[in-house]
């Protein structure tokens, strides 16, 4: 069955669907485990082996990854409309995986600033040791080209950002890295694929932290690669393969469930975020909302000509400057736990480091340097919701009074 031409709620439900045997078979694919692979014959064993170092999506050891694996990278590279999609333990395994398979000694790679901040992690405490450096750049302020060096071999951006969700204009800067021979890599976690394609707007490689949207119940790690070449696919998977990357058939499967749903899920968050995101904006305790589905959003414009719709992540400043307030408001909230992730059907509130906004350029322009917090919305009534909020304002706004 092709989905080549389908449109993307069809290829979620289809994509990976496993075969009939024997005129029937499961709506869902097994969940195959093993460590092993048997084969018929040293012969077959022989054949696959070297199907396997042509390139072929072929397993010969259950760290390879069977059927389960397989309809998984099947479903997440249609959704992204890759060549082949790759999976990994989690998303930061994923970009690491990217980062190694990419770069070698006495490479220079420009990374923009906004990134997902354990990316810094892996630059300090991996790829400086092996004479890999990253430089950090902000998009929004710096031209590319004057800052690419001949030894410079990839553009690493993500578009939005996870904290003040920061839009990037993808084509612009993949074209430019295009004509000076760089490989463009973004994370695209932030629209859970659904909502954002960079492959088409000129990145190679797209990544995906799917703990969170695709797998969308807070119960899976697992990081996805998907690219537009089998070039990439050979290159990254030589890297997947040489640091045993492996993750369990389980874990895929309770992915691949999830990403069924993903469409109905993501438009929900959607709708929400929305909602809180308006309410924020004209709430006077707030000094500033960051969403770019928001039209006085500075990446607004841009979002709107790339995306086809927004996630559920909200985040906002408070109009008081007192450094507690972030916490006390967090504290005083029912309906949202405090989580360090997103993507699931649940609401989460955090308080974003000010160590990690610092990194980020969009923070550094901003007059006055408040608390922020972060909002996952889940799938929650928005009337509660709201209602909450309201009540953690009121709780925050009369402790600060009295402890004034």
């Amino acid at each position: 069955m092709s989905l080549d031409h389908a449109h993307v709620q069809t290829r979620l439900v289809h994509a990976g669907t496993p075969e009939l045997k024997q005129g029937a078979g499961p709506v869902n694919v097994p969940v195959v485990r093993t460590s092993t692979v048997r084969f018929a014959d040293t012969a077959a064993q022989a054949r696959m082996n070297a199907q396997r170092a042509a390139g072929e999506r072929v397993a010969t050891y259950g760290r390879h990854g069977l059927d389960t694996h397989q309809a998984l990278e099947q479903a997440v590279a249609s959704l992204e409309g890759a060549y082949r999609t790759l999976l990994a333990p989690s998303g930061l395994a994923a970009i690491t995986m990217v980062l190694l398979a990419t770069l070698a000694p006495g490479d220079h790679a420009l990374v923009a600033d906004s990134v997902y901040s354990p990316v810094r992690k892996v630059d300090k405490s991996l790829l400086r040791r092996y004479g890999i450096e990253l430089e950090y750049f902000s998009p929004g302020q710096d031209a590319l080209e004057p800052l690419i060096r001949p030894n410079t071999r990839l553009l690493y951006v993500e578009s939005p950002s996870s904290l003040l969700f920061e839009v990037l204009d993808l084509p612009a800067l993949a074209a430019t890295a295009r004509r000076h021979g760089l490989l463009v890599a973004t994370d695209n976690t932030w629209s859970g694929g659904l909502y954002y394609q960079p492959l088409a707007l000129g990145a190679h490689i797209s990544i995906q932290a799917a703990t969170k949207y695709l797998a969308g119940h807070s119960d899976v790690m697992m990081g996805v690669v998907s690219v537009d070449s089998a070039e990439l696919a050979r290159r990254i998977g030589a890297t997947h393969d040489a640091l045993g990357l492996s993750v369990g058939a389980d874990d895929a499967y309770l992915t691949l469930r999830g990403l069924r749903t993903l469409d109905v899920r993501l438009a929900r968050h959607q709708a929400n975020a929305l909602t809180v995101a308006q309410y924020l904006a004209s709430h006077e305790d707030v000094a500033r909302v960051f969403h770019p589905a928001l039209p006085q959003d500075p990446g607004h414009a841009l979002w709107r000509r790339d995306f086809s719709g927004a996630s559920g992540l909200v985040s906002f400043a408070f109009d008081n400057p007192d450094p507690t307030a972030a916490a006390r408001f967090i504290d005083s909230l029912r309906y949202f736990s405090i989580g360090a992730s997103w993507g699931g059907y649940e609401s989460l509130a955090l308080e974003a480091a000010p160590e990690r906004l610092s990194e980020h350029s969009l923070w550094k322009q901003l007059p006055d340097k408040q608390s922020v917090v972060r909002l996952h919305i889940g799938l929650e009534h928005t009337q509660d919701l709201i209602g909450d909020l309201d009540r953690a304002f009121a709780t925050t706004r009369g402790a600060l009074r009295r402890s004034a």
